[in-house]
């Protein structure tokens, strides 16, 4: 599975975001999928996952201001951010794990928030 994420950028604080991420290639059946960010010098931290079934999930530093959308036909998932931060400052990376525990990582995408 190979998983793409784009739409990073950079954002006045305050602004929107949208981030896809696209995935192709051998998607057996998918447990969840998922967004985790990385900015200098921290550890990895998670930021919302979409579990089969739909049940969702958020990080508390984004919570009330993301939603995380799978959409199956298009084999994507997406992240809408709003009311950005400076500490929004991160890469983003998509991830998903299958219903075998297998997990696939993208690329990650770079997303600035100006203040």
């Amino acid at each position: 599975v190979q998983l793409q994420a784009s739409g990073g950028g950079v954002v006045q604080s305050g602004g929107s975001l949208s981030l896809p991420c696209a995935a192709s290639g051998r998607i057996s059946s998918v447990f969840s999928m998922a967004w985790y960010r990385q900015s200098p010098g921290k550890q990895r931290e998670f930021v919302a996952a979409v579990f089969r079934g739909g049940l969702r999930n958020y990080g508390d530093s984004v919570k009330g201001r993301c939603t995380i959308v799978k959409d199956d036909a298009r084999n994507a998932l997406y992240l809408q951010m709003n009311y950005l931060r400076p500490e929004d400052t991160a890469v983003y990376y998509c991830k998903l794990r299958s219903s075998t525990g297998d997990e696939s990582w993208g690329q990650g995408t770079q997303v600035t928030v100006s203040s």
